[in-house]
């Protein structure tokens, strides 16, 4: 059995089935937003497929694995903004339950929720296949489909400033890392 076959067992098994089409989604769609850009097609599928590996352990099990097991340190918006601590969990996980040490990947799995400043090509891509995967059906992301085609960072600022925007309608804190993915990349745009 390859890992790739371990991996989507493992999936299989722990999430439901809407959360496990999404993981096959995202990494398909990883893999051709990678053939896109040039990047590795193989790293992307592998960290899309993972992405969510732990997206639907309980609130509790998720702090208690961060703070217990890996020693991860949670920062106090995602200590009170539970979904974001399946990223950091998730790549946790990749390397203990699955052996992926590719730090790439790793890095990828972590920020895929809420990006980051100086993204690496690969993080961007997880980034962008989680939001317009081919089971998304919000409105807008035939759009942003397109755009995720054509260019990348700006797909990006565009999905960062809708996730901003509902947030914030919402009453929600922002997480620093997102500010600051958005910043870098409006920033980097200003340089060209």
């Amino acid at each position: 059995m390859t890992d790739t076959d371990k991996i989507v067992n493992y999936l299989r098994e722990n999430l439901s089935e809407k959360r496990f089409k999404h993981s096959l989604g995202v990494a398909e769609e990883a893999k051709r937003l990678a053939g896109h850009y040039f990047a590795d097609g193989e790293k992307a599928y592998l960290a899309g497929l993972v992405h969510d590996c732990a997206k639907e352990i309980p609130e509790t099990e998720a702090k208690k694995l961060l703070r217990d097991k890996y020693k991860i340190v949670i920062d106090p918006v995602s200590m009170n903004t539970p979904k974001l601590l399946h990223g950091p969990l998730g790549a946790c996980m990749a390397q203990s339950e699955f052996g992926i040490f590719d730090a790439e990947i790793l890095d990828a799995i972590k920020y895929h929720t809420t990006a980051k400043a100086d993204m690496s090509l690969l993080t961007k891509i997880i980034y962008m296949a989680d939001y317009i995967e081919p089971n998304r059906t919000f409105d807008g992301v035939e759009e942003l489909r397109e755009q995720a085609y054509d260019n990348l960072d700006r797909a990006i600022i565009t999905g960062l400033d809708f996730t901003l925007s509902e947030l914030i309608s919402d009453g929600h804190m922002l997480h620093p890392d997102t500010v600051h993915a958005r910043n870098f990349l409006l920033m980097q745009k200003k340089r060209r």
